[in-house]
């Protein structure tokens, strides 16, 4: 080797060793593992983030001629691939870089530019201060992504800035963790925390709409199911394109989100590597803040600082799994236990033998529109009318306040619980009972063998089998009530013209078998525009007569931009609904017709709040007087509307109540 030569490596070697990458940008090893002396890289190679050229070996590439190869004796002042370097040897050079961090020291334009320049690394190049300015603010973005994460609730309504003003512990101890791993286990813990914490994330984003909608969080064991009906109701409410167009924008998200999370964790865990000083340095002082603000019990806004958030809602869906998997055989036992499985049929019912017994739900029907001053005023209204007007007819009435085991949504839930005398709030109870063989109230009629079994599910779409299990001999669907009308909203046809297929397919044909039926109405349920209005039973026909009044209705886009609209709307629902079913028991009832009608759930937050009860109206009519002694121990309030101090009972317990009220001699 000559002695030239030997001082142009030494050169190199120097100018090598005075250019830094930006904070997040370089590789791990760029201080940890510096290249040999002997590898000649010029000043005008890709940074350390550029993919290398052919001329230019890797770090796993082999070495040309001229390369000192793995087996080759290092110089003394140069460590090999594998030798740690002696950072109290470092030049000053170096430690004036790991001091100043964002420095980025120009390269020589002596040296010559290899054949195949990388773009992006030349532009770097050339734009040293924009590029400083925008590493910066990647590693800040990363941050603030991650502790974001970190500190994210699950509800929308905590969703404000005293919950990010908080110290995390699970940062800390990740920082603390990927401190102590060597670079290749510490990219993968890196990857896999971020991929874990996007999915946190997800799960928070998720809660969140389900607290807004059904006041309760997700079920990772069951609720899976409810993404479709979810994307059905959009359909079904807002049109295909937008319901397609959301499902797209989510997976978009979502994906971004797995994307980006792990890409973070990555550069803050490159930058730790890079200046492992002051990152064991900060993430200790980050631990004794944490351990003074817990132990101190610190608050801001009634929230402890020592925050530990992402920890309590891992441990919270670990126990709402095991909840759910003990909760199966608690539930088996109780759909085995029925005291009325073995009353003999001749007994069953025998207070209702001869009578047309209807039972209706009213969807959304909750007990904020009978009291709430916004919307209570005109549904009162109608319930005080329709009480004067079914009195009129020859019909008394009772009424009180059941408690549904939902809120929001979940009307199929709500219909169970009432049917099969058992609290069913979730997807697993409702798969297990409607799989049974438990007896419903429904089920109970045609157990007796007098009563013909009919459904009106104007929300039914395709098949349906749980028909079998609520016992109704034949159910008609929005596909076989005949309507050639426009839709109202989510409701596929508007009440009134249910009740009139009701009494043009079942009720008005000359029987002598008398019939009990079960009747959906769907025109209260979400969004509440347009609504319909009523108009002549004549009149109804194929339902085309709606096109009409379809157009005169609200937009949903306009009346969801105000909740107090949306309030007003759901009200003029709720009229609609009572004033159809009012209108109907006193035009068609005869002396021989029951009516038991109820709402299945209160409407969602946006109308009654987040801290609403679950209470919902119930009321019983009838004209023979009979029927209503048997029940007059209930307590109940005269008339269709309940008073504040009525009786509240369990949805769950009114099949048993009502079976023995009517059934004889009582189990």
């Amino acid at each position: 080797m000559s002695l030239s030569s030997a001082h142009q490596r030494s050169a190199k070697g120097q100018a090598d060793s005075t250019e830094q990458a930006l904070p997040g940008d370089a590789p791990e090893e760029a201080v940890a593992e510096p290249a040999p002396e002997a590898s000649g890289r010029g000043a005008d190679e890709p940074g350390p983030e550029a993919e290398p050229d052919a001329e230019t070996p890797g770090p796993e590439a082999e070495p040309d001629a001229e390369t000192p190869g793995p087996e080759a004796e290092p110089d003394a002042e140069t460590p090999g691939p594998e030798a740690e370097p002696d950072l109290s040897d470092e030049p000053d050079a170096e430690r004036a870089r790991e001091e100043d961090p964002a420095e980025v020291v120009p390269a020589d334009p002596a040296e010559p530019a290899p054949a195949a320049k990388n773009a992006v690394a030349r532009w770097r190049e050339r734009h040293p201060g924009i590029t400083r300015a925008l590493s910066w603010s990647l590693t800040v973005l990363a941050a603030v992504l991650v502790l974001f994460a970190f500190l994210m609730p699950d509800r929308l309504s905590q969703l404000t800035a005293s919950r990010f003003v908080r110290v995390p512990a699970e940062p800390i101890l990740l920082a603390a963790l990927l401190l102590v791993l060597p670079p290749r286990p510490r990219r993968v813990v890196a990857v896999l925390s971020g991929v874990l914490l996007a999915l946190l994330v997800l799960l928070n984003c998720v809660d969140m709409g389900f607290y807004q909608t059904l006041q309760r969080p997700f079920y990772l064991l069951f609720d899976w199911s409810l993404f479709a009906d979810g994307l059905s109701f959009l359909k079904d409410s807002a049109g295909g394109t937008t319901a397609y167009g959301a499902l797209a924008g989510a997976l978009l998200a979502v994906l971004a989100l797995l994307v980006l999370m792990p890409l973070a964790i990555v550069r803050l865990s490159k930058l730790m590597a890079r200046h492992p000083s002051v990152a064991r340095r900060s993430t200790l002082v980050a631990g004794v803040v944490w351990m003074t603000c817990a132990t101190l019990g610190i608050q801001v806004s009634g929230l402890s600082v020592a925050a530990k958030v992402a920890g309590q809602r891992v441990r919270g869906q670990v126990a709402t799994v095991q909840q759910g998997l003990a909760d199966r055989k608690v539930f088996a036992k109780e759909v085995a236990d029925d005291r009325f499985a073995k009353v003999p049929s001749e007994q069953l019912l025998s207070g209702l033998r001869g009578k047309d017994v209807i039972f209706t739900f009213i969807e959304s029907y909750g007990r904020g529109a009978v009291e709430d001053p916004a919307m209570a005023p005109g549904v009162d209204a109608v319930l005080r009318d329709g009480t004067r007007q079914l009195a009129d007819a020859g019909f008394s009435a009772r009424s009180g306040w059941l408690t549904s085991p939902v809120t929001g949504g979940g009307s199929w839930l709500a219909h169970t619980t009432f049917l099969s005398g058992l609290w069913v709030p979730d997807q697993q109870r409702y798969r297990y009972v409607s799989s049974s063989d438990r007896m419903t109230l429904t089920s109970a009629f045609k157990r007796t063998g007098d009563f013909r079994t009919v459904g009106m599910m104007p929300g039914v779409t395709r098949a349906w089998p749980e028909s079998k299990f609520f016992g109704l001999d034949h159910v008609h669907d929005s596909r076989t009530m005949g309507y050639q009308g426009p839709r109202f909203g989510w409701s596929r046809m508007p009440d009134q013209y249910t009740l009139s297929a009701f009494e043009r397919l079942e009720h008005g044909k000359a029987s002598n078998q008398p019939m009990m039926s079960e009747i959906i109405l769907t025109s209260s349920h979400t969004p509440w525009a347009p609504v319909p209005r009523t108009i002549g039973w004549d009149e109804v026909g194929d339902g085309s007569v709606y096109d009409a009044i379809e157009k005169e209705g609200k937009n949903r886009e306009d009346v969801w931009k105000d909740a107090a609209l949306v309030r007003q709307e759901y009200a003029k629902s709720i009229q609609y609904s009572l004033t159809s079913l009012i209108d109907f028991v006193t035009k068609y009832g005869d002396e021989n017709t029951v009516l038991v009608f109820l709402g299945d759930h209160q409407p969602v937050s946006t109308v009654v709040g987040t801290d609403a009860s679950r209470d919902v109206p119930i009321a019983i009519v009838a004209h023979d007087p009979k029927v209503l002694d048997q029940v007059s121990g209930w307590g109940w309030s005269d008339g269709l509307q309940p008073e504040h101090g009525a009786p509240v009972w369990r949805m769950d317990t009114f099949r048993d109540r009502f079976l023995t009220a009517f059934s004889s001699p009582q189990p």
